[in-house]
């Protein structure tokens, strides 16, 4: 339930089937296995309704083909996990198979066109009279709506300058020099909360406003000076125009601003850059971590950030070209990151992208530790940092510096592979950094950065530090709770 709750939260395409007792059984309700001991075989998928955009409750030959492709349908065009219960005894059964000779729709449906005109007239109207001072906030639902394309051509036809949400990272490269950093209202950098909030207007692309994504709500941009492109509806300051979606606005936008690039390419942009600082002590600060690990980054490489220390503290430094960035901002199920790199790393290979990264705390680590058992057996090849800082820091920040509940018990973190299977050493390598000279060295060496087996490296870091963004998040979250100690 976790993970399908993950996924429905973060928008993101899933399919769960789920094995179910046989038809008979169903109608007979004996006291099974794995059930509840009550009769209610339909309980779990009650559960599920709750955490799926749609479900297919197979029943019969005659329709399982066409309900698996209803769901199959959503699961795709609304971004969101499905669920399909699959009986014992229909999991052998014969279907027609001609339904597999019908496309399945993938794309929403045609925006209204009279309405899409009126839409895109209004929108070009605003920027006129904003007279190119137009900045473009791009976020999660860009990406998972798959309208990424349609917004790059947009940016390079019009020049517009580009920040993205902390959900939105990855989007647009950030090597781009049109691009200018992490917009995350009161959390942003100086210069780029002055440069978003400044500009006449703002075109917002695929906006998911949660806390932690827009700095415990701190946007201060008034509605009077937003546009709003989302998948299924546009926004134009108080105005709502449903189902006109962004995937085929766009492309129609871009063609009326094409005329305009002159005027936007005037507005500077920060420059988004990591400046590692010059510290007096050899201790791995997180201020130091995140610049100095950006320069070990390479074009392609998939990037995974736990929730908390690291996927604040991944915000404040560029990525290379190419690369992917995974985080759950929202959701924020800690431990995610690990089953998540077992998986991103599998279609690395199949997408051939470059090394995948993760950033892991070592109390999330130790609570989905057994997916690195899977990663030895499938011979995957990530390096996963281990960030030790003796618990829960983010939990520290956020309820309490010295609350005993946000303390583990430490593990032996150069063990940990051999234990897991990789029993003659030759699948992985470990390490363990306690400055930053050690890390350095590991960062410098060829071979470390080349990932030829699975590298595990245990980062001794400072128990209450914790990265700029993190810190200025917990304050405002601080005087929401109000019960931060």
């Amino acid at each position: 339930m976790n993970g399908m709750a993950g996924a429905f939260s973060e928008m993101v395409p899933m399919v769960h089937i789920a094995g179910v007792p046989s038809l008979r059984q169903q109608a007979t309700k004996p006291m099974l296995h794995h059930t509840l001991g009550d009769g209610r075989y339909d309980a779990y998928t009650k559960a599920a309704e709750q955490f799926t955009y749609s479900q297919a409750i197979l029943t019969n030959t005659i329709s399982a083909g066409a309900e698996i492709d209803r769901v199959l349908s959503d699961c795709v065009i609304k971004a969101r996990p499905v669920y399909i219960t699959l009986p014992t005894d229909m999991a052998y059964a014969k279907i027609s198979s001609d339904r597999l000779k019908i496309p399945l729709p993938r794309h929403p449906s045609p925006n209204d066109a009279e309405v899409e005109s009126f839409v895109i007239d209004e929108i070009v109207k605003h920027i006129e009279e904003a007279d190119g001072d137009v900045v473009v906030v791009a976020d999660a639902c860009a990406i998972r709506h798959d309208a990424i394309d349609e917004l790059k051509d947009l940016l390079h036809k019009t020049g517009y300058p580009v920040y993205c949400a902390p959900m939105g990272k990855s989007a647009i490269d950030e090597t781009y020099e049109r691009y200018g950093g992490i917009y995350v209202g009161s959390i942003s950098r100086p210069e780029i909360k002055e440069k978003v909030e400044s500009a006449k207007l703002i075109l917002s692309i695929g906006s998911l406003k949660s806390d932690f994504n827009s700095g415990n709500f701190t946007y201060s941009i008034p509605t009077t000076r937003t546009i709003e492109l989302h998948s299924h509806w546009t926004k134009i300051k108080y105005a709502d125009f449903p189902e006109i979606g962004m995937k085929q606005l766009i492309p129609k936008l871009t063609s009326r601003l094409e005329g305009g690039k002159t005027e936007a390419l005037q507005l500077e942009v920060p420059h988004f850059t990591a400046h590692v600082p010059q510290e007096a002590d050899d201790i791995i600060s997180q201020a130091w971590f995140w610049p100095r690990m950006s320069q070990f980054f390479k074009p392609k490489d998939v990037i995974v950030a736990e929730t908390g220390t690291s996927s604040f503290g991944i915000l404040d430094v560029p990525l290379p070209k190419d690369s992917i960035f995974l985080s759950q901002i929202l959701w924020g199920s800690i431990g995610w990151t690990v089953g998540s790199t077992l998986g991103a790393a599998l279609a690395a290979k199949d997408c051939n992208m470059n090394r995948t990264i993760l950033f892991v705390g070592d109390g999330s680590l130790q609570l989905t530790v057994q997916e690195l058992s899977t990663m030895l057996r499938k011979e995957l090849k990530p390096i996963i940092f281990v960030l030790n800082n003796s618990g829960y820091t983010i939990e520290r920040f956020l309820h309490g510096k010295e609350r005993k509940y946000n303390d583990i018990m430490n593990w032996k973190w150069t063990g940990l592979l051999e234990v897991l299977g990789d029993l003659d050493g030759t699948l992985s390598k470990s390490y363990t950094v306690n400055n930053k000279n050690e890390l350095t060295e590991l960062l410098e060496n060829p071979k470390f950065a080349a990932a030829k087996v699975l590298q595990l490296v245990e980062v001794m870091m400072p128990k209450h530090d914790a990265p700029r963004a993190l810190q200025v998040q917990a304050e405002l979250s601080g005087k929401t709770n109000q019960y931060v100690l």
